[in-house]
């Protein structure tokens, strides 16, 4: 006898509903919007939890959902955007964006520069160099994690406090008469350590952007070296480009 019961929906067939279902949600959801709770999409979608819960995490590693411990499940927060237009003053601006940002400093110390430090830094090695480690949040949300190098002798009667608003060229202007010119900047993708994902509140293996920069003034010198971490999921840089005819 031939049966005229339909088969069942493949996994994959299941898994691909639910996905369109929650990129429609996405998609007309404003940034940081909770998620359904998994049992609760389960039921709406006639599926199983783990259908759900593969679903969310293939979402999750395209950076469209992100999962906050203890709180559930979000649409991705609007990213933090940093235009680099090849101008002095835009590429060594702080990242405009809306809300406000603050830091908290990690660690403070002066300690010898060393000779690669002081290869670096343009000073011996036995000068003092001071190390800052600070996280950087945006409407406190941890945005990145910056790694300060400066000649100390340049930088005398800096204060932790110091580093935790407002905008650290301005600060080194108006302060301490170091006018920053120009910098070499180089960026590449990462992936976050136990420590940096403790720092950011993200999970181990989370993409970050790892930006380095080396740092001039209007004499010459350099005035800083700087290695930081910024959160893949929440930053993003953009430029402009001019093209000529050899372009191509």
């Amino acid at each position: 006898m031939t049966s005229n019961a339909k088969p069942a929906p493949r996994a994959t067939a299941k898994r691909d509903l639910v996905r369109a279902h929650l990129l429609d949600i996405i998609e007309k959801s404003g940034p940081g919007t909770s998620l359904t709770a998994e049992r609760d999409l389960a039921t709406e979608l006639g599926v199983s939890r783990p259908t759900i819960r593969a679903a969310i995490e293939d979402l999750i590693r395209s950076g469209l959902l992100v999962r906050q411990h203890g709180r559930g499940t979000f649409t991705a927060p609007q990213k933090v955007t940093q235009e680099m237009t090849g101008t002095t003053t835009n590429a060594l601006a702080v990242p405009p964006a809306e809300g406000e940002w603050t830091s908290h400093v990690v660690s403070f110390a002066a300690t010898p520069a060393g000779p690669a430090r002081g290869t670096r830094l343009g000073l011996d090695p036995d000068d003092p160099v001071l190390r800052v480690v600070r996280v950087r949040y945006v409407d406190g949300e941890p945005m990145s994690i910056e790694r300060l190098e400066l000649p100390a002798h340049l930088v005398e009667g800096l204060q932790p406090a110091d580093l935790e608003s407002g905008n650290f060229y301005h600060l080194l202007r108006d302060r301490f008469q170091i006018t920053v010119l120009d910098a070499v900047q180089t960026v590449e993708p990462t992936v976050a350590n136990p420590e940096q994902a403790d720092l950011l509140d993200c999970p181990v293996y989370a993409p970050l952007l790892q930006i380095e920069r080396v740092t001039r003034d209007t004499t010459g010198r350099t005035v800083e070296h700087a290695h930081s971490v910024y959160r893949g999921d929440r930053y993003r840089i953009t430029s402009k480009l001019r093209f000529d005819a050899d372009s191509g």
